[in-house]
């Protein structure tokens, strides 16, 4: 996106569409501290260095690998001094797999106890005698349903 006409910078629109945003986004995001909005000229539009195109992809990349704007805006500035930074980018991406792997175990414990209320329901759906044990379920006390989460975590 280097032709002569961005030579003077880029407009919002032309930033949003190069980085693969909403413009509202680009707005968001200066509204945030994550990028300079530059001065508006006393004729035309305001205009972007190549740079800002950048910073949102990597931000947006960030978001991808599941950090957060906040967690974003720290890599960014460590992002100045790669090579000091790397330990503390480890740090933060072993912090989030950490993080990752702990939904990964809730989401499955969740997907066990899914499968069980089904399995009931599939079995006691026909007789129509019983209630449903979905919705016994979700009318349980709390501790009934801490158990039954608990339950699938042993499994």
């Amino acid at each position: 996106m280097t032709e002569p006409s961005h030579r003077q910078g880029y407009r919002i629109g032309e930033v949003a569409s190069a980085a693969g945003v909403h413009v509202e986004t680009v707005r968001y995001y200066e509204r945030e501290g994550l990028i300079v909005q530059p001065k508006k000229p006393h004729l035309g539009s305001r205009r972007y260095p190549e740079e800002t195109i950048a910073r949102i992809r990597f931000i947006k990349h960030a978001q991808k690998l599941g950090f957060t704007l906040k967690e974003a805006r720290e890599l960014l500035l460590l992002q100045t001094n790669k090579t000091q930074a790397c330990g503390a980018v480890l740090h933060q991406a072993k912090i989030k797999q950490s993080a990752v792997l702990a939904k990964i175990k809730a989401l499955r414990r969740l997907e066990i106890v899914l499968a069980r209320l089904i399995q009931d329901c599939q079995q006691e759906y026909p007789n129509q005698h019983h209630a449903c044990p979905i919705l016994e379920c979700l009318e349980a006390d709390d501790a009934s349903m801490d158990d039954l989460l608990a339950d699938a975590g042993e499994r």
